[in-house]
């Protein structure tokens, strides 16, 4: 409990106190935010901003949990260096897509199947690390079974070694590449994906302390208890992440001094397909990420539309947010609202997370 406030309090003072620092060096660096020429005429003023600002909160993050580690004398564990591996390695995918868009003075960066490569690299490492390091009761990090509050009956496994572990992998890859896409596309609006990301990791520090105390191996095999390798760890790296984004979003709220650029979004969006996986509840983040999928939906259906109609159009523009740009809603109006919507899926998924288990009992 005390890691998880030290690594929670540090990487927010980390963000809040040292990215007018980072803002200067990235000045000086010359990587500057470009902008969309079909999008908002609003948003021109942006162009130049300093991007990259994921390096900010990813990099307290991760300082954060050591750091909260060494002073409780705790040895860091495989769940929480999983989600930093994928944080890092998503975000690594982002960087490089920023840093290709600012040499290159121009608002594209790698290519779409280029980003789903990488991600698909990582996604793929941590998938099959996820299944090795079993603690002492047998527990690794992953299962192959498919989650929902916890483990569903069915199991990847009972198909054989070779082809389960392989559709284990393959499922790992379709919730890393959805997340982190999703997160990236929602990142369009100052604030907007820092804010709703903060609820989605409140929501699984809550629900890993929670796993922590109803675990199994405290519990004595109680009903309603969870199987679940490290959840305490789970939550200080949410708490930290948390932390980190929050000090962040100080500086990225409209107007924005600094943007997270794809190195954010994607770190972002990695993190939390990791937290989903390894706290046993991959379905249930269509509901806490539920303002993710409205953003990427949007997007799906518009351009479905417009293939099937050759040229109409359901939105002004998608993603959803600068619809209702378009529609005459200020920027500031439109980031509170949607982080409203996003909070009330959070609201919603823990409040489920928790009935079911009031049902177990």
């Amino acid at each position: 409990m005390i890691a998880l406030l030290i690594a929670g309090g540090f990487s927010l003072l980390y963000s809040l106190l040292l990215t007018p620092l980072f803002v200067r060096g990235f000045r000086r660096l010359h990587w500057g935010q470009f902008i969309r020429e079909d999008g908002p005429q609003s948003h021109y003023s942006k162009r130049g901003t300093p991007t990259m600002g994921g390096l900010i909160f990813l990099s307290g993050s991760v300082i954060a949990y050591f750091l909260g580690k060494v002073i409780m004398g705790e040895t860091p564990t495989p769940s929480a260096l999983l989600v930093i591996l994928m944080a890092v390695g998503a975000g690594a995918v982002g960087f490089v897509d920023d840093f290709m868009k600012t040499r290159r003075q121009r608002s594209l960066g790698l290519g779409g199947w280029a980003k789903i490569a990488g991600q698909i690299v990582i996604a793929l490492l941590f998938a099959l690390l996820s299944l090795q390091f079993a603690n002492e009761a047998g527990l690794t990090p992953a299962s192959t079974r498919i989650s929902l509050f916890r483990d569903l009956p069915f199991d990847f496994a009972v198909l054989g070694p070779i082809l389960g572990v392989g559709l284990f992998v393959l499922w790992v890859m379709v919730i890393v590449t959805a997340t982190t896409n999703a997160v990236n596309v929602t990142d369009g609006l100052d604030g907007l994906a820092g804010g709703a990301s903060i609820f989605v990791f409140g929501a699984y520090m809550i629900m890993s302390f929670w796993q922590s105390a109803q675990h199994c191996a405290v519990t004595a095999s109680e009903p309603g208890c969870y199987e679940v390798r490290d959840p305490m760890d789970l939550a200080v790296i949410s708490a930290a992440l948390l932390g980190g984004l929050a000090g962040f979003l100080w500086w990225n709220t409209s107007p924005a001094h600094v943007y997270m650029g794809d190195t954010g979004s994607m770190g972002l969006g990695g993190a939390i397909a990791a937290l989903a996986i390894l706290t046993r509840t991959e379905l249930l983040l269509v509901l806490i990420g539920g303002l993710f999928i409205i953003e990427t939906g949007s997007v799906i259906l518009q351009r479905l539309y417009f293939k099937l109609t050759r040229g109409k159009r359901i939105f002004l523009m998608s993603p959803i947010h600068h619809h209702f740009e378009l529609k005459g809603w200020a920027e500031v109006t439109v980031v509170v609202r949607f982080w409203i919507i996003a909070g009330l899926f959070v609201i919603a998924g823990v409040g489920a997370f928790y009935g079911e288990w009031l049902l177990q009992q």
